[in-house]
């Protein structure tokens, strides 16, 4: 009877014993904040940038410079040269970094935020600039940019209306050249204009390809990159 009792008060108490053991699972990783976008100083936006070290009749070396942001470990600095259109990256733990760029020469350029223990990153507006060329009287407008549609997208066909940013680093008044083709490079002249938008007739289920000239009133002109997107069936 002993017996029996002993085997009934373990099974009793076996699920509290088993209850409170501890868990054998190791605690979560505690979640990192994802990092802010920052906000960038120098080079100024649509402004030609005079400063920085000249190492050349075409080189000269810059200082990026932008504001720290939260819970962020390194930066990322795009650069893009806006008449070749290469681009570049470099990384670095501060607020400022030396880039040695061509003299007289359009670029863009944004930071990109990282931090340690995660995937999310966050990235700054994105600033045109001029540097400074020698004995330069008149600049050349920004390519254009910003372009409606966004590259890659799918529109529907019919009645479409492109759509862009311009500036000039002078002042001047712009106007533009708008190519369009079905092939690349777009080498067929769709139209020129004084505005920012250009309307015209799209097919159905047809990639397109088109770019726009930027001219001022001092004869000097840029082009932009080549913008992509397609009709739906």
């Amino acid at each position: 009877m002993k017996t029996l009792y002993r085997y009934l008060f373990l099974i009793l108490t076996l699920p509290f014993i088993s209850c409170s053991g501890g868990s054998d699972d190791p605690d979560p990783e505690p979640e990192v904040p994802a990092p802010s976008a920052t906000t960038l100083i120098y080079p100024d936006n649509n402004e030609e940038c005079t400063e920085g070290s000249v190492l050349s009749d075409t080189e000269s070396q810059v200082t990026f410079q932008w504001n720290a942001s939260t819970n962020t470990d390194s930066y990322t600095l795009k650069l893009k040269d806006l008449e070749s259109g290469t681009e570049s990256s470099s990384n670095t733990s501060n607020t400022t970094l030396q880039v040695t760029l061509k003299r007289g020469n359009a670029y863009s350029w944004s930071v990109v935020s990282k931090a340690t223990g995660t995937s999310t990153t966050a990235e700054s507006d994105t600033w045109r600039f001029y540097n400074a060329g020698a004995a330069v009287q008149n600049y050349a407008p920004f390519p254009a940019y910003d372009p409606t549609p966004a590259m890659g997208l799918s529109v529907d066909a019919g009645s479409m209306t492109l759509k862009w940013s311009g500036s000039d680093l002078d002042g001047d008044t712009l106007s533009y050249a708008i190519y369009l083709d079905t092939a690349t490079p777009p080498t067929t002249l769709l139209g020129e204009t004084n505005d920012n938008s250009y309307t015209t007739t799209l097919n159905t289920n047809t990639i397109y390809y088109w770019r726009v000239i930027s001219s001022d009133t001092s004869a000097n002109s840029s082009q932009s990159e080549i913008f992509e997107f397609r009709t739906n069936p």
